[in-house]
């Protein structure tokens, strides 16, 4: 259409000219063409799921600007080479997620949160202040909060922030040279056949489904090393070691192993949508994160405090999810 480029966030030395809003950050948008019609016309065709009333709505009150923020108006023009800042916003309210996350650890650059199960960790979709980054950012009133990795809004566990930005390259280039050491944990059905432990590979791309992935024939682009901790009748609990981060890598593995995770509602056959279960979170667990600090050399680990929920006959009250 006439876009390539958006972000929550600006970039660590950018000048950003609307400041962080109710722990909102603004996102901006680079605009790629020249266009006749104006603003108002471009944003309604750009973004259709958003009304061209509320498009109007927020041009008319200053709450779409240029790079200078300088506010713009239903018929500024549109060219190529702009970009245009904008707070996103919600036409219906959201529904509030009904679990806290805690913070495990912060110092001058890192702040180590451990996520429930159902929230987001980024704005996205129908998800804006029930979402971890947004609600760290109201209750610690840190403005260049940013995750340096992400987990599915279906997991809880540990995720890594960085609140520094001279020092958010040293720590993004960790996850980027696969340097980090990550422990999942999940509940699935019993895997047959296998010695543990035991290393999976396969190659897995985007299926049809967006937002769903799939296993394909050809070199393996993914690889899980999968320990057995115990088995109980017709589960079993799995220690997972991702060596790559594919998207759903893990749900799909042990799907394809036939053992899918308890409550998954994406594999092996992804289910019509029914909005969330609260009683029924999926079973998996981002248990752990260690690295080596790439500023001090010490070596550091995060372990989450949240236990997988084993089914009442199956298991003890103590393994039991806590959301405290």
């Amino acid at each position: 259409m006439g876009s390539s480029r958006k972000g929550h966030q600006a970039e660590a030395n950018a000048y950003v000219p609307l400041p962080v809003r109710d722990g909102v950050a603004p996102s901006y948008l680079w605009l790629t063409e020249t266009r006749a019609g104006g603003m108002l016309r471009f944003l309604a065709e750009r973004f259709p799921d958003v009304s061209e009333g509320a498009w109007g709505r927020r041009l008319a009150r200053g709450g779409i600007v240029d790079a200078k923020g300088t506010p713009l108006r239903a018929d500024s023009p549109v060219r190529a080479g702009m970009r245009i800042w904008y707070y996103r916003e919600l036409e219906s309210p959201e529904t509030p997620i009904p679990f806290q996350e805690t913070v495990l650890h912060q110092d001058q650059h890192l702040l180590v949160a451990d996520k429930p199960h159902f929230l987001p960790t980024i704005p996205t979709g129908r998800f804006l202040h029930e979402t971890l980054l947004v609600r760290l950012k109201k209750r610690y009133g840190l403005p260049h909060l940013t995750p340096i990795h992400r987990l599915d809004r279906e997991t809880a566990g540990v995720v890594i922030f960085s609140h520094n930005p001279d020092s958010r390259g040293a720590y993004q280039s960790m996850f980027q040279k696969r340097v980090v050491r990550k422990v999942y944990e999940a509940l699935a059905g019993p895997i047959e056949g296998r010695s543990f432990p035991f290393t999976y590979r396969s190659r897995m791309q985007d299926a049809e489904q967006f937002f769903v992935s799939e296993e394909v024939p050809g070199e393996p682009n993914s690889e899980t090393v999968i320990e057995l901790i115990e088995r109980r009748g017709a589960l079993a609990h799995y220690r997972l070691h991702p060596h790559t981060g594919r998207k759903h890598q893990l749900r799909l593995h042990l799907a394809a192993l036939g053992a899918p995770i308890l409550n998954d509602a994406f594999y092996p056959v992804a289910l019509p949508c029914k909005g969330d279960d609260f009683n029924a979170p999926l079973q998996l667990l981002a248990r752990a994160i260690s690295f080596d600090d790439p500023l001090t050399g010490e070596t550091r680990r995060f372990e989450s405090r949240f236990r997988l929920a084993w089914p009442a006959d199956a298991y003890s009250e103590d393994k039991l999810l806590s959301t405290a």
